[in-house]
């Protein structure tokens, strides 16, 4: 097996992980959100029971191993002396989002839906749903630095490293993880919001590693 078919192999992986956790991120943002504010109190009981634990069961893994893919992928990229300041903000918004997946939403959203005993479930919920909405809003400057990435020699967006526009990304995008932590929803509020709000943030990560 050549090094360059193996580097598609897990670029395919990363792709396939990638859209079922991001998908699942959407769903959660701009469908089930909205569900249960409307649904009736016994149906949303038997999706809380239901629906919910599947489907982050789906969201939680698919983060995993696109998480273990992109590492590898990181690596190759590495390796070949590729690397761009794209990738590297690509590959710590994805780390953080990973990291929220794991380390907040998860055990937040165990509490909320009564999966474990004991806790508050109303600060629980909040506490995944600000998590959520932060890693929705780092999703598209995400994928974009993803792709701007030189997968292939000869291929990417740009072809710096380092620099003060990098500096600059990573410490908003720090300060954007802060706020996930222990801040406040603001503009991430609702749907519309937290997609213009990514979208904005996507174009300033655009113009940092462009013109600093």
């Amino acid at each position: 097996m050549t090094a360059e078919f193996l580097n598609l192999i897990f670029r395919w992986s990363h792709l396939l992980f990638g859209i079922t956790w991001i998908g699942m991120l959407y769903y959660f943002n701009f469908v089930q959100g909205g569900y249960f504010k409307a649904a009736s109190a016994e149906g949303l009981a038997d999706a809380k029971a239901k629906l919910a634990p599947s489907a982050l069961w789906w969201f939680r893994w698919g983060a995993m191993f696109t998480f273990i893919t992109g590492v590898v992928l990181l690596g190759m990229v590495h390796g070949n002396g590729q690397l761009n300041n794209y990738i590297i903000v690509g590959a710590t918004m994805g780390t953080l989002m990973a990291a929220n997946v794991w380390m907040v939403i998860w055990p937040a959203q165990k509490i909320a839906l009564g999966i474990v005993e004991g806790g508050d479930k109303a600060a629980a919920g909040a506490k995944a749903l600000l998590a959520s909405r932060t890693n929705t809003l780092f999703s598209a400057p995400m994928a974009f630095g993803m792709l701007a990435g030189p997968h292939y020699p000869g291929y990417g967006y740009g072809s710096v490293v380092g620099g003060t526009g990098l500096i600059v990304t990573l410490v908003i995008v720090l300060a954007i993880e802060i706020n996930g932590l222990k801040g406040k929803q603001g503009p991430l509020t609702t749907v519309n919001g937290v997609i213009g709000s990514s979208l904005v943030l996507t174009a300033v990560m655009i113009a940092l590693l462009n013109n600093l």
